[in-house]
């Protein structure tokens, strides 16, 4: 069984008022306000990638980003199948595209706060788009909490403040390797070694966010994966628009 189907049979959801944690582990907390959550779609077979990851690792060191490296296989057939690549991740991408209705599909594309593609290796389109989302969508708008109990993972969300128009939101939570380095054997890139940062190997819907206070739970056990040693949650308004929610937590 697939660990999004693990997942959704063992999650738990609440609504309303949120209940105190018991005998809360430490959590380390961000420095900053998180502002902004940029995903990278990369590819280990496109030659204009490197620069990319290596600026996403950048991103990555800034307290106040989330940057999530999402590797696609749609460019598998040039010689060298990236073994990173998701087709969820590239199924990811395309509903951007469709959601956007522009159809621009590419690598490196990052998108920033579920609204804004960019060149992946432009730091100032990347800071310029994160500027610019920020006033209308961003990761500050809905505050997510973690923490962990003995057996259990917990994800507390906020809710919209008093007046807000109605809105529903999906909950994505997924599982993340910090770091990865790859020999490229053949290909565009025959002959590097290629190192990713918060690699998102799996990302699955978990729930419907309708404007009110929620909190997921779920079993430790569902999310032990060898290899990763994060959890993201998003909190994205329908299935591909723009972000309001976010945390990148460490497991262990």
């Amino acid at each position: 069984m697939r660990f999004h189907q693990i997942l959704l049979a063992a999650v738990v959801l609440f609504s309303g008022a949120l209940p105190a944690p018991a005998q809360e582990m430490p959590v380390e907390q961000p420095s900053a306000p998180v502002k902004a959550v940029v995903e990278l779609f990369t590819s280990q077979g496109c030659s204009s990638c490197p620069p990319a990851d290596a600026l996403l690792k950048t991103l990555a060191d800034d307290p106040s980003i989330i940057a999530l490296s999402m590797p696609v296989d749609y460019w598998n057939y040039l010689g060298w199948k990236d073994t990173f690549a998701s087709p969820r991740n590239s199924e990811r991408q395309r509903n951007y595209a469709r959601a956007r209705g522009d159809g621009a599909i590419y690598t490196p594309q990052a998108v920033v706060n579920g609204l804004t593609p960019v060149n992946g290796a432009s730091k100032d389109a990347i800071e310029n788009a994160i500027t610019e989302t920020s006033k209308t969508a961003g990761p500050a708008q809905i505050p997510v909490r973690f923490w962990q109990e003995r057996n259990t993972l917990n994800f507390a969300l906020g809710g919209d403040a008093p007046g807000h128009p109605p809105r529903e939101a999906t909950v994505w939570l997924g599982v993340v390797q910090m770091s990865g380095s790859v020999p490229i054997k053949d290909g565009e890139n025959a002959g590097k070694t290629l190192t990713y940062t918060n690699i998102v190997r799996e990302l699955t819907p978990v729930g419907l966010w309708k404007g009110s206070p929620m909190q997921v739970q779920l079993p430790r056990a569902a999310m032990m994966q060898a290899d990763v040693q994060k959890v993201v949650v998003l909190l994205q308004e329908g299935r591909s628009g723009p972000i309001i929610g976010a945390t990148l937590a460490g497991l262990w």
